[in-house]
């Protein structure tokens, strides 16, 4: 599968989105991103968002929504605005601790997974979880992300972001090769182990495996970029990383 489109997560520049999110839209859009994928709404409606990525050519390509929007009390409301949005997945983003503490915790975490991914199923959308550093560090002699992966039917999403695994000791490429088609969508976010502000492309995670696992066995439909340190102002920064990944012909 070549021709992955790239997002950007926009809680890479969120406090510039806070102040402006129009104008961040135009400069992520000027960049050649293609799609961004949210990280909150800034109060704004769901239609308001659409026709603002609509007028700039930009597609949703996900948004990290909380645990308590996809419980079945806030269930409905949260499809109608990912409807609405045009966001055909519901990622969450993180887990309180008694969801993560144990291996019977990942266990029940992992059948909420599969439930809701069976709610969501006939409105045409897709949940996962994205991982952080926690999820690769051992648990009762088993990696979390293990326990989540091999629990949860093939439905569920696991939206690896490879800097938060290298950074807590995994492997991106055996992860990718481990699960194939199930990293829809993939986070893309440098690790470096000499520079904690490099940006996309100038660290030490195997960019050319990662990619070529994404295109042929992975599955995966958006590669989205992600910046949490910052060399320059975030809006240069995320710039920059595109700029890396067209050197590196992925965008």
């Amino acid at each position: 599968m070549g021709n992955i489109p790239v997002g950007l997560q926009l809680y890479s520049v969120r406090h510039d989105c806070e102040r402006d999110l129009p104008a961040v839209l135009d400069r992520v859009a000027a960049a050649g991103y293609v799609g961004v994928e949210f990280a909150g709404y800034y109060g704004r409606e769901a239609s308001e968002l659409r026709q603002m990525l609509d007028d700039r050519g930009l597609r949703c390509c996900g948004a990290h929504t909380q645990l308590a929007e996809v419980q079945d009390e806030r269930l409905e409301a949260t499809v109608e605005f990912a409807l609405a949005l045009g966001n055909p997945y519901l990622i969450v983003p993180a887990l309180p601790g008694d969801w993560r503490d144990s291996r019977d915790a990942w266990l029940r975490t992992a059948e909420f997974f599969n439930r809701l991914a069976e709610k969501l199923e006939p409105h045409g959308l897709r949940t996962g979880y994205h991982n952080h550093a926690v999820e690769f560090k051992p648990l009762e002699g088993e990696l979390p992300w293990d326990i989540f992966a091999k629990n949860t039917s093939p439905r569920v999403i696991l939206q690896l972001d490879t800097g938060n695994c290298m950074h807590g000791g995994g492997d991106p490429v055996e992860m990718l090769r481990r699960y194939p088609g199930r990293a829809a969508t993939v986070h893309l976010k440098e690790f470096s182990t000499t520079n904690d502000k490099a940006l996309l492309g100038e660290g030490d995670v195997p960019w050319d495996q990662v990619f070529d696992l994404c295109e042929t066995t992975g599955g995966t439909e958006w590669y989205i970029v992600e910046q949490e340190s910052y060399p320059l102002e975030p809006l240069v920064c995320v710039e920059k990383c595109i700029e890396n990944l067209r050197k590196m012909g992925k965008a």
